[in-house]
């Protein structure tokens, strides 16, 4: 069990329950948390330029104390550099759709609190698609990210059960 944490990074499946993690963890731990959702999108689903995106996000890397959840592939490497924990929810397909279901039943049509003002929750079938093929296109992905990854604590969580039994250990 990892006993001190300070940066952490938060990764997996959209729906898998990464920002309810990061702000539960960030409460728990006294640590600021960023969810790169907030960094990507500005009001009306627009997003901002790769330069902006890469500034934003460098500042919060500069920081000494933090989690961030989110996966943005292009930015993977220079975030796991910095962490000093992974955290990756590798759930199930099916878990992840459960949490669509979830998420479109609490928030359609309102602004998540991990998501920019001006961009309430829709319902999207590419999103959909999104979600079936995440582990066939990113679980070899995600795990040559973290077997790369030296320096830091990897924490692989398969289920909402092993993510609960997780907070509760801390």
């Amino acid at each position: 069990m990892v006993l001190y944490m300070e940066r952490i990074l938060i990764i997996g499946c959209s729906c898998a329950g990464k920002s309810t993690l990061a702000r539960t963890l960030g409460k728990k731990l006294h640590l600021p948390v960023t969810h790169l959702d907030q960094l990507w999108w500005k009001e009306g689903w627009e997003n901002v330029s790769q330069e902006e995106f890469n500034e934003k996000l460098q500042a919060v890397l500069d920081g000494d104390r933090w989690i961030i959840d989110g996966n943005y592939g292009r930015t993977m490497e220079m975030r796991l550099q910095k962490c000093d924990t992974v955290i990756y929810l590798e759930f199930s397909r099916w878990a992840c759709l459960w949490g669509l279901l979830q998420r479109l039943t609490q928030s359609y049509g309102r602004v998540r609190p991990d998501m920019s003002a001006g961009c309430p929750e829709r319902f999207d079938w590419e999103f959909v698609k999104w979600i079936w093929n995440y582990n066939r296109d990113n679980r070899v992905k995600n795990s040559t990210y973290l077997a790369k990854t030296r320096q830091a604590e990897k924490i692989i969580l398969k289920n909402r059960r092993e993510v609960r039994n997780f907070l509760a250990a801390i």
